[in-house]
């Protein structure tokens, strides 16, 4: 298997299908560069990269928050921010209903709790 342009993690990426790893704009510094590429919808790769972890099922926060680094660059508290901030942008909600209506509900019971 041929390693991808950027070297050993392009390999990974490519065995994952990891759109940001590729070089989707997975920076450190938020990741400016994935807005210049933008889905049908709208969202850029990274907002999609966010929902996809999103909607997935996890053990607990250590292979989560190991994902959440991994495949975005992120921490996950900046996870965490980003998706709230999508959870309120219809085009989320149009390209993952299911996984924004969950998210949403579970922000809502957190804040019946407080």
């Amino acid at each position: 298997m041929a390693e991808g342009a950027d070297g050993e993690a392009g390999a990974g990426a490519e065995a994952r299908g990891d759109v940001e790893a590729r070089g989707g704009g997975a920076g450190a510094d938020g990741g400016s560069g994935a807005s210049a590429r933008e889905a049908p919808g709208g969202l850029s790769a990274r907002d999609l990269a966010v929902l996809d972890l999103a909607g997935r099922t996890w053990s607990g926060p250590g292979p989560r928050d190991r994902a959440i680094r991994e495949r975005l660059g992120i921490s996950p508290t900046a996870f965490f921010q980003h998706l709230n901030a999508l959870l309120d942008d219809p085009r989320a909600l149009r390209a993952a209903p299911t996984t924004v209506n969950r998210w949403r509900l579970t922000r809502q019971r957190h804040a019946d709790n407080r």
